[in-house]
């Protein structure tokens, strides 16, 4: 996979998800998510009680919102931590997978600040409306998280990263997700809740509390 597919001036499209059929059974499968690991990208408390877990698009504008509230929930909870992953949309945002492989470069080479530098910066440009060509704002951005545009392109060509960001693709899937951002609240006792769409703060902060008492 290359890092860049166009030179891609254009705004992301102003959408929430993939069509799906709607005969299927709405059934909760947000037990399916996969176990939270160190290798996770994280933000918030290693031991918190709480932990949402959210498969994102980095080209989805619904996306870039509910970054900022998720990174405001955190700042205002010390008891919830979130883990980022991967849900590019391929079919919406044909280059969304090359920003989240080019990611898990940066955080493969400068470690999980570098990683998470680079994913606030890149939602911090789209959520602005500034349209920066792929080419141009990617690695920029790594350089700016002290990845240079070599070791960059060169992890990109290697693959390595690929296998990761399609096993996030693969659980979003399995656990009901549909659309971005799909996000997963796993409560203190293991009890998952599903988080579809970007929601308002006030929505996420009344599911988070209602985890508590559940607890």
């Amino acid at each position: 996979l290359g890092l860049y597919t166009s030179g891609g001036g254009t705004a992301p499209a102003q959408v929430a998800g993939v069509p799906t059929p709607v005969a299927q059974e709405e059934i909760d499968q947000t037990d399916q998510v996969a176990e939270v690991t160190a290798d996770d990208h994280r933000k918030g408390p290693a031991d918190a009680p709480i932990t949402i877990v959210e498969y994102s698009d980095f080209d989805c504008p619904f996306c870039s919102r509910f970054h900022d509230s998720m990174n405001s929930l955190v700042a205002a909870n010390d008891d919830v931590a979130w883990v980022y992953r991967h849900f590019p949309l391929e079919q919406l945002h044909p280059q969304a997978e090359a920003v989240a492989i080019a990611s898990e470069c940066v955080a493969d080479i400068a470690g999980q600040d570098a990683f998470w530098n680079f994913t606030d910066g890149y939602f911090a440009v789209r959520g602005a409306q500034d349209a920066t060509p792929h080419d141009v704002l990617i690695p920029r951005l790594a350089n700016q998280a002290g990845v240079t545009t070599s070791a960059l392109q060169e992890c990109v060509n290697s693959g390595r990263m690929q296998a990761g960001v399609q096993a996030d693709i693969d659980n979003a899937i399995a656990t009901g997700g549909r659309g971005t951002p799909w996000s997963i609240l796993i409560g203190p006792t293991g009890k998952t809740y599903p988080i579809n769409g970007a929601v308002p703060d006030a929505a996420i902060q009344q599911i988070i509390q209602l985890a508590r008492d559940e607890a």
